[in-house]
């Protein structure tokens, strides 16, 4: 157990895999109580609230559609009641529904927009009020390199995550002093979703990144612990890119043969 966010508690949306999953354990790890939202994975939630435990931290599961005004208010108040206080929101929960343009639909458009940015928008406005009232607090957004270099396929995806990079800037304005609120841009990331695109998902993006490899889940831990931490006490309005160097190349595997199928079925 580290102590870098001893006495914090942190709510983390859609942490019941990926990033959101790597998140809630290492804030965790950190000292912070730890609040795990999930909206359609149950099992998923409880294996992240296992391994937090298991990392030290205290923890409890909360349900909610973050893309709900009411969903997320009704949560944000159960976290309190339950720890008592929140002091860090990270706004992690995405829907991606990846394809061709003239595919996308109209169900395709609203889940997106709905999860990535109607979500924040009110999960922030109900997390900060409180936040605000308990001496300050940090929001953390989760972006994507999507935003600087355009993909294939994302158009809903980037356009959402752009607007979210501008709520960032916004809010950091408007929340200030008490409330300070960054973002960090993921890379093209190593886990189930997208190597279910493709198998070669990892090789094929690291060939693409300077680093030389494809994103992990835990590359993500430290830049959020530290936005989360006093340690960032006069950081606000930053978008962060943690991508390995990709950004500065820019250019993508070839995605024709992606397999979005399910992705686009996903409920």
């Amino acid at each position: 157990m580290g102590s870098r966010l001893a006495g914090k508690v942190a709510l983390i949306t859609g942490a019941s895999k990926g990033i959101g999953r790597g998140l809630a354990i290492g804030l965790g790890a950190e000292g912070a109580r730890v609040a795990v939202n999930f909206k359609t994975d149950p099992e998923g939630a409880e294996q992240t609230v296992r391994q937090v435990s298991e990392a030290g931290g205290e923890v409890d599961l909360f349900q909610a559609d973050i893309g709900s005004k009411q969903d997320f208010e009704g949560m944000v108040e159960a976290v309190c009641r339950r720890f008592g206080r929140l002091d860090v929101l990270v706004n992690n929960a995405a829907r991606t529904r990846f394809g061709p343009f003239f595919e996308v639909t109209e169900e395709d458009f609203e889940d997106v927009v709905s999860t990535i940015l109607r979500g924040p928008f009110f999960g922030s406005m109900a997390a900060a009020r409180g936040m605000m009232e308990s001496g300050g607090g940090s929001i953390i957004n989760i972006s994507s390199i999507a935003v600087r270099q355009i993909i294939p396929f994302h158009s809903s995806y980037t356009m959402a995550k752009a607007g979210l990079e501008a709520l960032t800037r916004q809010l950091a304005l408007e929340l200030a002093p008490q409330v300070r609120v960054n973002c960090v841009a993921p890379a093209a990331t190593s886990n189930d979703r997208n190597r279910a695109y493709d198998p070669d998902f990892d090789p094929k993006w690291a060939a693409v990144t300077p680093a030389g490899r494809v994103g992990q889940v835990e590359d993500y831990v430290g830049p959020c612990v530290f936005l989360a931490s006093d340690e960032a006490a006069f950081v606000t309005g930053q978008i962060l890119t943690v991508d390995g160097g990709w950004t500065l190349r820019g250019c993508t595997p070839d995605m024709s043969d992606f397999d979005f199928s399910e992705d686009r079925r996903r409920g």
